[in-house]
């Protein structure tokens, strides 16, 4: 009954808001839930890889600006309808994430997050210099929508591809499968001694958590209709993991909460000009200092950190 009830709530919470900026019509609105919704879904992913297995990823918008760019090339230049770019997409930032994963597989706490931001900085000085493929810092123009028929429309297929990745997610979180991802994050000693292999944990979560990013990406590719390089920094990865600290690290409703709230507060503070994100950075603070769980968090982020700095230390 539980279980049902945590599946059937988003898709009432969904049905709801969907209605509600129906009625409302407002353009800029359905811009907002988009934006907000491929949000929730990065850091919903972020979540799966750092939250519950701890595997501290400095180089999530790698695999979201993989999933993007595939499903912009293969829209704007070979005309791939979108419901083909978007698995493809996946698969393709799923497939980058299950060699970082293999690559690193050796790597612990801070040293595999040196080695996702290393990734992370060499996607995006790919897609910013590869000027033939990736037309460069020009970006990539003429993307199809996900549907022609209406705003409203296409806000209701982004929350389709939202609410089956969150079904999944949660499915996966809430299984012996998830209780095996927690015991790799707090020791992954222990997890060999049980008889489970660490390293193919680790390219899984990598694989199912880099899939999430890369349709992520190609809902952003079809909703804003262009992409560049500059969306996809070093500084979008920091944002994410921020979202999942902020919302509660192992918690995916806590991540969802989390990129909402760093989605639409700047909207909601824009008419402070620049000081809203001085505004954003001192509530960030403020969140990490009196709630180190976040707002529904299962594992302390402070917590993270310092295991991190202790690994580096005795290393």
């Amino acid at each position: 009954m539980s279980s049902l009830s945590r599946s059937t709530r988003p898709v009432l919470l969904l049905a709801v808001l969907w209605l509600l900026l129906g009625w409302l019509d407002a353009s800029y609105l359905y811009r907002l839930a988009s934006m907000a919704l491929v949000f929730g879904l990065l850091a919903a992913s972020a979540n799966l890889i750092t939250g519950v297995a701890g595997m501290m990823t400095l180089g999530h918008a790698a695999f979201y600006g993989v999933g993007a760019y595939t499903a912009a090339l293969l829209s704007s230049q070979y005309q791939f309808s979108p419901w083909l770019t978007l698995p493809l997409a996946g698969v393709t930032a799923a497939l980058l994430g299950g060699l970082t994963a293999w690559l690193t597989r050796r790597l612990v706490n801070v040293h595999f997050a040196v080695a996702t931001l290393g990734i992370g900085q060499a996607v995006y000085v790919t897609l910013l210099n590869w000027v033939d493929f990736t037309r460069g810092p020009m970006g990539i123009t003429d993307i199809a929508p996900l549907s022609t028929a209406s705003p409203a429309i296409n806000l209701g297929l982004v929350m389709l591809v939202f609410l089956l990745c969150y079904l999944l997610l949660e499915r996966t979180i809430h299984s012996y499968y998830g209780n095996a991802l927690r015991a790799l994050r707090e020791d992954e000693q222990c997890v060999a001694a049980m008889g489970l292999d660490p390293a193919r944990l680790k390219i899984q979560v990598m694989v199912l958590g880099c899939f999430i990013a890369g349709l992520a990406g190609a809902l952003w590719a079809h909703s804003t209709r262009y992409v560049s390089p500059g969306d996809f920094r070093f500084s979008e990865s920091i944002t994410i993991l921020a979202m999942v600290v902020i919302g509660g690290l192992g918690s995916l409703p806590g991540a969802i909460m989390g990129a909402l709230l760093l989605t639409l507060l700047p909207e909601l503070l824009r008419s402070l000009g620049d000081y809203r994100m001085l505004v954003v950075g001192s509530i960030m603070f403020g969140f990490i200092m009196f709630l180190p769980k976040g707002l529904i968090g299962e594992y302390s982020a402070l917590r993270v950190f310092r295991s991190h700095l202790k690994a580096l230390e005795q290393s």
